[in-house]
């Protein structure tokens, strides 16, 4: 077999972000839920995390990598010009990595709050999870899995940002970002246009838990914005979509909806970044900063802080009109703080 091998799982959210992208680009590929016994023989990466992409390297022998976003970029090299996810503007480029970054490290954090912090949420992730991957294994030895995988997920939620004290800063920030998207979604197909670019799969990765699997925030999609909710159902296989080189939108025509998400993160995910690499450099084990006026806690996550190192990198590799365009969309936003 020489098709790319992607080994994920239907309640990864990186794992439906990147499987959408294949299919929206016809990338010939091959789907293996984790836990199947297609997976048994595959090459292990050195860190175990979901999605992973096995292909053959030059060699012809197996390999395995990990991580959405560089896998997505990757492909652009790969496959080049074949239905790209990437915008030909830079500016453009850039502003849909930060949209991704942050739904990738952002929303994320309210995917797992509501997943692990409510009862009917708990319970269905409990009896549906562990049977994705071992649907035939006995059923003592399920729930026995299922419990466990359970208590070690609860137990995290503080580590990642969720507790009785930031439940708030992410059940709002959930709330208002439903709200925006369905603005946005009355007048366009995708975030910057008539096609897709890489922040508009971050976004739908976690849709497709929160929007669709989870009871509680899939209530409060069905009721406040039910066009994100059919628009996460259908960028599952955009293989049939037919974009065009004018489908991008321009730089100086983005709509009011696109610059309110950028706020958005500014509120929210900015601060975050900004105290994270904070408690990184000083050795420090807890991330205290104020969000949306309240106070913010968890522990640092080293992955995060490498996430603003590299967007930092990104902007300072911009030409300067390119630069000068990116502070014009970012200003008054919260993000320029990112890049100050």
């Amino acid at each position: 077999m020489n098709d790319d091998i992607l080994l994920g799982a239907i309640g990864s959210p990186y794992s439906r972000k990147l499987r959408a992208v294949y299919r929206y680009r016809r990338i010939p590929h091959v789907w293996i839920h984790q836990g199947a016994p297609e997976a048994a023989g595959l090459p292990r990466p050195r860190v175990i995390l979901l999605p992973q992409l096995v292909v053959r390297d030059a060699r012809g022998e197996l390999e395995t990598h990990v991580d959405s976003t560089p896998l997505i970029r990757s492909l652009e090299a790969r496959w080049p010009g074949r239905r790209s996810v990437v915008p030909p503007d830079p500016a453009l480029t850039f502003l849909d990595a930060l949209i991704e970054d942050y739904a990738d490290e952002w929303l994320t954090k309210a995917m797992f709050h509501y997943r692990w912090a409510f009862a009917p949420d708990i319970a269905k992730a409990t009896k549906i999870l562990p049977r994705w991957s071992g649907a035939r294994q006995p059923e003592d030895r399920l729930e026995q899995a299922a419990r466990a995988f359970a208590a070690r997920q609860i137990g995290r939620l503080a580590i990642v940002g969720s507790s009785p004290e930031t439940a708030p800063i992410l059940e709002a920030s959930y709330h208002r970002l439903l709200g925006l998207l369905e603005r946005h979604l009355r007048a366009h197909r995708f975030l910057f246009g008539d096609r897709p670019g890489c922040g508009d799969f971050g976004l739908y990765g976690q849709l497709t838990q929160l929007a669709l699997f989870d009871p509680t925030p899939m209530a409060i999609a069905l009721e406040q914005a039910p066009r994100v909710l059919a628009w996460t159902d259908w960028i599952d296989d955009l293989s049939g979509l037919e974009p065009t080189a004018a489908g991008w939108l321009a730089r100086d025509a983005l709509p009011g909806t696109v610059h309110a998400l950028v706020a958005e993160i500014g509120r929210t995910y900015a601060p975050f970044l900004l105290a994270n690499a904070a408690a990184l450099e000083a050795g420090r084990e807890r991330v205290e900063c104020e969000i949306d006026g309240r106070a913010y806690h968890q522990t640092p996550f080293a992955y995060q802080g490498k996430c603003l190192a590299a967007l930092r990198r990104d902007y300072g590799a911009l030409a300067a009109s390119d630069r000068a365009a990116v502070d014009a969309l970012l200003a008054g936003s919260g993000c320029e703080a990112l890049f100050a």
